[in-house]
């Protein structure tokens, strides 16, 4: 699939350890390189504000989306060329999945797990055709495909909705793995067997 512009999930922290903040800006440089705007949650501080910096300072377009109550606490970004000021969480990730053609997830904590289950769980129930991708810094997302992978073993997710979610370590075949997504083709997510 063409992409234009890539969607990317990521914390208002910037964790931990410095290698985050370097996946976030080779993140943002590969997404330049390419010509891809940035679509995110719209602040200027942890993991979004090194990945808009980053865009910002290549040359790269960016787009943020930031719910009202939030716009103090995670201090919106005011050097975008687009920022929108949502009344609620749910009205920001609707426009974000609205303006991105793909998602990329980088390590973050709650906020960045909901934004991702629900853009996979959109996907399962066939509102849009999306590829999203973990960028797997240190094995952050280690656990959690473990947990997916069982939830496949136990019956609660089909594999090929799991196939839905991608991983890579680096930025640029993530974004090739990205473009070249092709949505399963099993659409039901409950048989009648399941009831």
């Amino acid at each position: 699939m063409a992409l234009r512009s890539i969607c990317v999930f990521c914390g208002a922290s910037p964790g931990r350890l410095p290698s985050y903040a370097a996946a976030a800006r080779a993140l943002a440089a590969s997404l330049c390189e390419r010509g891809l705007e940035l679509v995110y949650g719209g602040a200027r501080v942890g993991l979004m504000g090194v990945l808009a910096d980053t865009m910002l300072a290549n040359g790269g377009r960016v787009v943020g989306v930031i719910p009202a109550a939030l716009a103090g606490r995670e201090v919106a970004h005011d050097g975008l060329h687009e920022l929108h000021v949502v009344d609620t969480m749910h009205t920001r990730k609707a426009l974000m999945v609205e303006r991105a053609d793909a998602f990329v997830v980088l390590p973050g904590g709650f906020g960045t797990l909901d934004e991702t289950f629900e853009v996979l769980t959109w996907a399962q129930l066939g509102l849009h055709t999306k590829p999203c991708g973990l960028l797997d810094v240190n094995g952050y997302f280690a656990p959690l495909l473990q947990f997916l992978d069982r939830q496949v073993a136990e019956g609660f997710v089909r594999e090929p909705h799991r196939q839905w979610l991608l991983r890579a370590t680096e930025p640029s075949p993530l974004l090739d793995a990205l473009a070249a997504f092709t949505p399963p083709r099993q659409t039901k997510w409950i048989g009648r067997d399941d009831l």
